[in-house]
C-alpha cells in the first residue's frame, strides 16, 4: 500500500474549524459570565430600576366646588397653582436635589426638608410636596434645569380664589392642609395626606359637598422618574357649587361702614330666616392661607386687639342693654304684670334697698306707660316691670324668644350665649339671687349675653308676626354643569311665647322709636321706608353718680358698646338688622346709622 502525504489543504480547514469552535464557546462564556453578572449579581438593582420604567399610578386633584351669592355672582373660585413635588425614590440624593431646588428657585432649604419630614416614612414611593403655588417665574427656571433634577415634578392643580378680598371672610371661611389627627378620624372621605380642606366657616360645614371626587392616570416613566407616556386617565369629578342666600352688595356696604371699627351686622329676611349679611369686623384675607399662612402674618392676625380672627356675628356675646327691654316687655304683658295703660313714674331713679337704680335719663321721663316707656327707653319703668316678672320668668321668655340657645346656623363654633336664672347663680356662685340683679337683667345689662344673630333672628320673629326661623346661609346645592343636587328649604324653629295682642302693643312702641317724635331712634327715619327697632347702649364700665360727663373722656377700652336692632318695612318687612359697635357708646348715633343706611340700600329693590 502506498503512503500518502497529509492534505494541506484539509488541514487547515481543520484548524480553523477548531479556532472558530474556540471563539463561539469563548462567546458564550462571555454571554453566558455577562448573563449570571445580569441575573445573579446585578439582578436586584436591575429588578428595581425596570420597576422605575413601568407604569405608575398618579392621582389628580379634584377641583373644589364654586361659591355664588343669591344672584349668582361668583364669590369663590379656582386657579392653577403650580406645586412643587419630589418622588424620592427617583431622586437619589434627596438631600443634595432639594438643596439645588432650594437654590434656583430661592426658597430656604430647611422650609421645604420640613415638608419631606412631614410626609413621614410611608410616604417614600409617592410624590411629596415640597413647594405649593410657586410663581411661573419659579416655574420656568425648574423647566429649564430638569433634566438635572431627578425625582422632581411639577404638577398643576387648582387651588382656591377668594375673588373679594375679606368680604364675608368669616361666613365663607378658608382652607387648610389637613393634619394627621383630621386624617384619622375617617371624616374626611376622599382626601389624602397634602390636600386642603374647610377649616372655617362654609368651607368647612359643607366640606363633603364641596371637595369633589379624585381621578386618577396610569403613566409610564423612566428611571429619574420623568412621564413618557400616559396610558390611561380617569377625570376627577369636580365638587358641587353652592348658592348662598349672602347679597354681595349689602354684604360691601355693610363691611365699609364698619371699616375702622370693631363689631357685627347681621342682616336676614324674616319671611325665610335667609341670612342677607354676615359682617365682622376687622376682617382677614382668606387668600393668604392658600398654601399655608406666613407665621409673620399668623402673628399679626392673632396680635391684633380686635380679634380678627373671631366671628362676632356668632362668637362674640355681649350685654343686649336695652334691646332686651323687648323681652321684658313680653314677658310683664303675657305675665299680666302690666297692660296697655299700665304707668309709672319716672323721676330719674328707683330706690331699691338701701341703692339708687338710675335711669339714663337724669331728671327722668315722668309718668310712662308700656309704648312711651319702650318708645323712649326708659329704665326705671323696665325696672318695675322686672320686679314683678321675676328673674326666672324673664329667662323663660328669653329662651323662648331663642337667646341663650345657638340658633343652629350650620357655621362652626356658634355661641349660645348666656340668660341667667336664680338657679344658675346658685350652681355657678353658690349664691342666691338678689332682687337689685333683676333690675339690671330687665334692662339687659348684669349676667345677660347674647350674640348678634341671635338678636337678628329674634327681632326678624318680632317683626314678622311671632315665627323663630333657623339662619339658613346656603339655599341649594348644584353639580358643576347646573343641575339640582340638593335645595335646602326654610326652616321654623318655633314661635315667640306671645300672643299676637302682645306682639301688637310691643311693634307698635319698636315703630314709634324711629318713627315717633320722641324716639331714641328717630334720626334715621327714610322718606319712603318706614322702620321698627330698638337701641341700646350696653354697658363696659361703671359709672358714678355725678360724673356721667366724664363718659367720652373714657378710654376706648371702657366706653360702652352699641346696639341697634330693627326691620323694615315696619308693616310688612323684608329685612331684618343686628347693629353693634364695640364702644360705640350710643346706639342710636353709632349703630343706627348703619342699619338705616342697608335698609336704603336694600329698599332699592322692591
Amino acid at each position: 500500500m502506498a503512503v500518502f502525504d497529509k492534505n494541506p489543504d484539509k488541514e487547515w480547514i481543520k484548524q480553523r474549524l477548531i479556532g472558530a469552535s474556540i471563539c463561539i464557546l469563548l462567546l458564550f462564556l462571555l454571554l453566558f459570565l455577562r448573563l449570571v453578572y445580569l441575573q445573579i449579581i446585578k439582578g436586584e438593582e436591575f429588578r428595581l430600576l425596570s420597576e422605575k420604567n413601568a407604569v405608575r399610578l398618579q392621582s389628580i386633584k379634584s377641583s373644589r366646588g364654586l361659591i355664588f351669592d343669591r344672584n349668582k355672582t361668583l364669590l369663590v373660585d379656582n386657579r392653577p397653582s403650580f406645586n412643587i413635588k419630589i418622588v424620592r425614590e427617583d431622586a437619589g440624593d434627596v438631600r443634595k436635589i432639594v438643596r439645588k431646588v432650594a437654590g434656583l428657585i430661592q426658597i430656604p432649604f430647611q422650609e421645604l426638608m420640613e415638608n419631606i419630614a412631614k410626609a413621614g416614612k410611608g410616604a417614600f414611593y409617592k410624590p411629596v410636596t415640597l413647594k405649593n403655588n410657586i410663581s411661573r417665574d419659579q416655574l420656568a427656571i425648574l423647566e429649564a434645569h430638569k433634566f438635572d433634577l431627578p425625582g422632581i415634578q411639577i404638577d398643576i392643580e387648582p387651588t382656591r380664589y377668594y375673588i373679594y378680598k375679606k368680604t364675608a371672610a368669616h361666613l365663607i371661611g378658608y382652607l387648610g392642609e389637613i393634619n394627621y389627627d383630621e386624617l384619622k378620624s375617617n371624616n374626611y372621605l376622599n382626601v389624602r395626606a397634602g390636600d386642603s380642606i374647610g377649616k372655617y366657616g362654609i368651607e368647612k360645614s359643607f366640606q363633603e359637598d364641596l371637595h369633589g371626587k379624585r381621578g386618577g392616570r396610569q403613566v409610564e416613566v423612566d428611571a429619574n422618574g420623568r412621564i413618557i407616556k400616559i396610558l390611561r386617565t380617569i377625570e376627577p369629578v369636580a365638587g358641587f357649587d353652592l348658592n348662598l342666600t349672602l347679597d354681595l352688595g349689602l354684604q360691601q356696604a355693610a363691611e365699609k361702614m364698619l371699616e375702622n371699627k370693631v363689631g357685627a351686622v347681621v342682616a336676614m329676611d324674616p319671611n325665610n330666616g335667609d341670612i342677607l349679611v354676615m359682617a365682622s369686623s376687622p376682617s382677614f384675607d382668606q387668600n393668604d392661607f392658600i398654601g399655608g399662612i406666613s407665621s409673620k402674618k399668623w402673628a399679626s392676625l392673632i396680635s391684633n386687639p380686635g380679634k380678627p380672627m373671631v366671628n362676632k356675628a356668632i362668637q362674640a356675646e355681649y350685654p343686649p342693654a336695652s334691646t332686651y327691654k323687648i323681652i321684658t316687655s313680653l314677658a310683664a304683658l303675657e305675665e299680666k304684670h302690666i297692660d296697655i295703660n299700665t304707668e309709672v313714674f319716672c323721676p330719674g331713679f328707683l330706690k331699691y334697698g338701701n341703692r339708687k337704680f338710675r335711669c339714663w335719663k337724669k331728671y327722668g321721663h315722668g309718668r310712662m306707660a308700656i309704648t312711651d316707656g319702650l318708645t323712649q327707653s326708659c329704665d326705671v319703668f323696665y325696672y318695675q316691670a322686672g320686679i314683678q316678672t321675676g328673674v326666672d320668668a324673664l329667662a323663660q321668655y328669653a329662651t323662648g324668644c331663642g337667646l341663650g340657645v345657638k340658633t343652629g346656623i350650620m357655621l362652626g363654633n356658634e355661641r349660645k350665649g348666656l340668660i341667667p336664672t336664680s338657679a344658675w347663680k346658685m350652681r355657678r356662685f353658690n349664691e342666691p339671687w338678689q332682687g337689685g340683679e333683676t333690675l339690671s337683667i330687665a334692662i339687659g345689662q348684669g349676667f345677660d349675653l347674647v350674640t348678634p344673630l341671635q338678636m337678628a333672628v329674634f327681632i326678624a320673629a318680632v317683626g314678622n308676626g311671632g315665627t323663630l326661623y333657623r339662619p339658613r346661609i346656603v339655599k341649594s346645592i348644584e353639580s358643576n354643569d347646573g343641575k339640582s343636587i340638593k335645595k335646602i328649604d326654610p326652616e321654623i324653629r318655633g314661635g315667640l311665647p306671645a300672643s299676637r295682642e302682645t306682639l301688637d302693643i310691643v311693634r307698635n312702641a319698636l315703630f314709634n322709636v324711629v318713627q315717633g317724635a320722641r324716639g331714641t331712634a328717630r334720626g334715621i327715619q327714610l322718606k319712603n321706608v318706614d322702620i321698627a327697632g330698638k337701641t341700646g347702649t350696653a354697658q363696659v364700665f361703671s359709672i358714678k353718680k355725678g360724673e356721667e360727663n366724664k363718659s367720652e373722656k373714657l378710654e376706648y377700652a371702657l366706653r360702652d358698646h352699641a346696639w341697634f336692632i330693627c326691620y323694615a318695612p315696619a308693616e310688612n318687612p323684608v329685612i331684618a338688622i343686628s347693629v353693634i359697635i364695640e364702644h360705640g357708646e350710643h346706639g342710636s348715633t353709632t349703630a343706627a346709622p348703619v342699619a338705616g343706611a342697608l335698609i336704603e340700600q336694600y329698599m332699592k329693590n322692591f
